[in-house]
């Protein structure tokens, strides 16, 4: 092919003529169904034959750089194209697009070549250069301050970002100035910075709500400025303060899902960008609406919320290959996984952890990122089938991985799971007390969460009653009742009046018992919270024989039956699944296969 095509340009005098022929074949080869790139690298290599001005051999360099980029494994060559497109572009007065495209491209290959040390100064340059050309300034800024991100230098990240902002305003663009602020934002919010997160949020909403221009893009920012209100909420733990902000965020996606997107282009190039593709936001949407029915004890509403984002999600992962989509899987899982945990279907729950780990496998960024909440799946998994020993292992192993800088309330979660786990066994004091120490929740309590404290009191009355210190139990299961009752955090409400039913009952108060389990019954009902119905049918059974009421006391050892069974049943489903066998591993990176196990290996004395 490229022979024909050399002959037929021979015959033709202008050069554009045989350059557009060659770009023409390049272009139908590549856009063939399906691709044809061998022959599209043949006809863009054709080009250099006829030695072209500086200009074409430029961008032949780095369409030939793109192509291998994109659509081969050949990494080496497409470096040698993007490197050589840099190079001469480099050299020719206002040739900004190709000059910083392949800056651009070529820094991305960098760091897929974990060559990130190549990457920032060209960038750097890059971004020096380009203080001319608006959207490729403000592009390449993005860009340099995401690969800080990814390296966890979210200071040098902030400050590319501050300075992307600043350029904005200088260059009348309020659009993208809003985004390098709410980048910012994002990144202090993950920094725990809170006393710098509220002023730029307060100018970040003004900024947004004076914006006029493109509503579909005015919509997007108010969705992404939600977005971090939502998460800086939920984040601390409050579940009921969140409830306006998380409905503004549901109308706003709904007001957007109705307008139609406008080709045209903004009049400032600076205004060029886009946060998120309308659908990812909806997606986006549905998770945060998870993550808070989950917080909140909503359980089947989280489910039906998750059965729509995953659905929503399986239509753009056959259309588009973004990262940012498996990552809103994982966390959806995540978030799933501990819901059913809690109703009571560990064995669906088992193969989900499976599946989370199918979906690290593929991305080691993914793996990186998300170790640390695989390893506290599995140990909340453990707890659920009595292998406490594999819970120990898993938590432990959670906290080897987890990055304490970013993931503070992960931390904390970790600790006062594994803080139970002790309790349990009763024999592990040492650790046991090691470990409370760095979750007082009287005294410097690590993280700002109104939820993890609440729970931090829970696990303090859980141990006062083990050992016996009932007054002791009940000043701390009082001061989770009054944390949970103020934020509706049902589950924490539900545990602790079972537990406080349980202590009255030990101590002979049948009617105050009766008080606390009845409520404790219906909640448990509602979330539906399956340990918590099986806690509270027990001792509702004890509690009406005691006080004489057959009738009722027949009806709650019914209950107590049913409830018994359908946890056994699921019980052995789940250990009888060969992804039971995840509960051993706790080094590298997870295992891709699971042999079958021939029946239940944990113990099922705390089920009966």
């Amino acid at each position: 092919m490229v022979v024909v095509i050399g002959k037929m340009a021979s015959n033709v005098e202008a050069p554009e003529s045989w350059y557009l022929a060659l770009l023409g074949f390049a272009e139908h080869f590549r856009t063939s169904s399906p691709p044809k790139i061998r022959l599209c690298v043949h006809c863009l290599q054709a080009v250099f034959q006829f030695k072209p001005p500086q200009r074409v051999e430029a961008r032949t360099h780095l369409q030939l750089g793109s192509v291998l980029y994109h659509h081969t494994k050949n990494s080496e060559l497409a470096r040698s194209h993007l490197e050589k497109a840099w190079f001469i572009s480099q050299q020719i007065p206002q040739f900004e697009d190709v000059k910083f495209e392949a800056a651009s491209l070529l820094s991305e290959l960098y760091c897929q070549q974990n060559l990130v040390d190549s990457a920032k100064p060209l960038l750097r340059k890059a971004i020096q250069i380009s203080q001319q050309t608006p959207y490729w300034h403000c592009r390449l800024l993005f860009q340099l301050a995401q690969l800080h991100t990814l390296e966890k230098d979210l200071v040098s990240a902030c400050d590319l970002l501050g300075v992307g902002a600043e350029y904005a305003r200088v260059v009348g663009s309020e659009y993208t100035r809003a985004l390098f602020l709410l980048s910012k934002g994002m990144l202090l919010l993950m920094e725990r910075k809170l006393g710098e997160v509220h002023p730029l949020l307060t100018l970040c909403g003004t900024i947004v709500e004076n914006w006029q221009g493109n509503p579909i893009q005015k919509e997007s920012l108010r969705v992404f400025f939600l977005v971090l209100q939502v998460t800086h909420y939920l984040d601390a733990g409050q579940v009921k303060s969140v409830k306006p902000c998380l409905k503004q965020l549901q109308q706003c996606i709904q007001t957007i899902s109705t307008l139609h997107d406008d080709e045209i282009l903004p009049s400032n190039p600076a205004d060029l960008f886009h946060w998120l593709p309308k659908e990812h936001m909806c997606v986006l949407v549905y998770l945060v609406t998870v993550m808070h029915s989950m917080q909140a004890g909503y359980l089947e509403k989280a489910q039906k919320y998750t059965d729509k984002a995953l659905m929503q999600l399986e239509k753009l992962k056959m259309l588009d290959s973004s990262p940012i989509l498996s990552t809103f899987q994982v966390i959806l899982l995540e978030h799933i996984i501990m819901c059913r945990l809690v109703t009571g279907h560990k064995a669906t729950a088992l193969q989900e952890i499976s599946q989370v780990c199918q979906l690290c496998q593929q991305s080691p960024r993914l793996f990186t990122n998300h170790a640390a909440q695989l390893h506290t799946l599995l140990g909340l998994y453990c707890i659920s089938v009595n292998c406490m020993d594999n819970a120990e292992a898993q938590f432990t192993a959670a906290l080897r991985v987890s990055d304490l800088t970013t993931h503070q309330e992960l931390w904390a979660f970790i600790v006062t799971n594994l803080a139970s786990v002790y309790i349990r066994e009763g024999n592990r004091h040492q650790e046991l007390y090691s470990l409370l120490e760095r979750i007082n929740p009287d005294h410097n309590f690590p993280v700002s969460s109104h939820c993890l404290r609440a729970a931090a009191f829970y696990i303090r009355g859980l141990l006062s009653f083990f050992q016996g210190r009932y007054n002791e139990a009940k000043r701390f299961l009082r001061e989770t009742l009054k944390m949970s009752n103020a934020e509706d955090l049902n589950r924490l409400t539900a545990c602790s009046l079972v537990l406080l039913g349980h202590i009255f009952y030990v101590l002979g108060n049948h009617r105050e018992s009766n008080n606390m389990v009845v409520p404790a019954m219906q909640l448990a009902s509602k979330i539906p919270d399956m340990s918590v119905q099986l806690w509270s049918s027990a001792l509702l059974k004890d509690l009406n024989k005691a006080l004489g009421n057959t009738i009722d006391a027949h009806e709650a050892a019914q209950m107590h039956q049913n409830f018994s069974q359908q946890l056994l049943q699921d019980h052995i489903a789940a250990c009888s699944l060969p992804e039971h066998n995840l509960i051993s591993w706790t080094d590298g990176p997870p295992p891709g296969q699971f042999q079958a196990q021939n029946g239940p290996t944990s113990s099922l004395a705390s089920l009966l």
